[in-house]
Parts: C-alpha cells; structure tokens; sequence
C-alpha cells in the first residue's frame, strides 16, 4: 500500500468526531484515541504532531465542526503530511464536503499534498487511483446520514402520536412507560430552591 511505501518521517495527526456527547459516544471516542496511538506506534516513521476533536457535532457540515476547519488550516499551513481518521462518515457526511476537503488537500499546497487515510475502508487519498472508491464511500456516508435523520424524525413522530415525550429525563421529572412523567421528590426539592431564588 502507498501508505506503508511512503519513505521518510512523516508529521501525522488524529481527526475524530463524535455526533453527541452521550456517554457511550464519549466511551467510543476513547477507544478510538487509544487505538489510534496503538497504530501510530506501530509505524516508527509516523510522529504525532496533533489531535482534532469534535465532541457532539453533526457531520453533515463541515463549516460547523471547528476542530476540523483548524485542522483544514493548519494542513494549508504544512503542519502536517498525513491525517488519520476512523471512517470516511467521520470525516464528512455529504460527498460535495468529501471531494471538496480531499481535493484542498492535495492541491492548495502542491510541494507537501495532505493524505487522508480512511482505517475502515482502507482509502488513502493521495492514491492516484482512489477516486471512483472515494466517490462511492461519500455517496454512502450521506445516503446513510440522510436515513438516519428520516429513522430519528419517524421515531419522533411515533412516540408523539402515542402521548410520549421525545425528550430525556428532566431535574425532578422521570418518564413513566406509558409516556407521561412522575415526580422525583429528592430532586424536586433542587427544582423548588432554584425556582425560589430565581424568582427574588
């Protein structure tokens, strides 16, 4: 693979994303940093110089992930040669961010082009013969948030028509099955006090 033949030191940065910060996206992210530096340690000519995080953003923009657009900046900066991310949905949900991005990579500084190596698909973009592969993973990753987005609003719709509230549980409020809530009299004495000094 052109990745393991590239010759040389190479400065190398981590680009995660996580869509919410929920606490087993939080554990899933964990997991992913740690296997990143496994396998940066495993590739001696590979020298971390960075991390990139975005926690509880969705994917489907990039101009709304921070993280991403620094990491965009800073690789027009040459601060690195090569990002590594987990997926290709990680990196952009919609194919026009993908193609975009990876193009801006490769050319806005032609004497040090910026790879992305995809570990689930096994992409890296700097492969001349990677287009049609990378097109085809674009068009999936936003095929698959377009559907996740239709299964969330169909959930929405029939919790709503069945009287259930699409929400999490509130300070001193739990949902019941059937939908509704119950007061929780520990926490309601939190939700009391706040109201009375706010109303002061």
């Amino acid at each position: 693979m052109i990745l393991n033949s590239d010759f040389g030191k190479r400065r190398v940065v981590i680009y995660a994303r996580v869509s919410t910060e929920h606490e087993a996206q939080v554990l899933a992210l964990d997991n992913q940093l740690e296997w990143y530096t496994n396998y940066i340690a495993q590739h001696p000519n590979y020298i971390e110089v960075g991390r990139y995080i975005d926690v509880g953003i969705t994917g489907t923009s990039a101009k709304k992930r921070p993280e991403f657009m620094r990491m965009i900046e800073d690789a027009k900066k040459g601060k690195f040669q090569l990002i590594i991310t987990r997926e290709v949905s990680r990196f952009a949900r919609n194919i026009s961010d993908l193609i975009e991005e990876v193009r801006k990579l490769r050319t806005t500084n032609p004497s040090n082009p910026v790879g992305v190596y995809f570990e689930t698909e096994d992409l890296y973009t700097l492969d001349p013969n990677i287009n049609e592969r990378l097109q085809m993973q674009g068009l999936f990753a936003e095929w698959e948030s377009g559907n996740k987005s239709r299964r969330m609003i169909l959930s929405y719709d029939q919790r709503i028509c069945t009287g259930q509230f699409p929400l999490s549980d509130l300070l001193g409020l739990r949902h019941t099955i059937e939908g509704g809530f119950v007061i929780e009299e520990d926490e309601a004495i939190t939700v009391k006090y706040i109201f009375i000094a706010t109303a002061c």
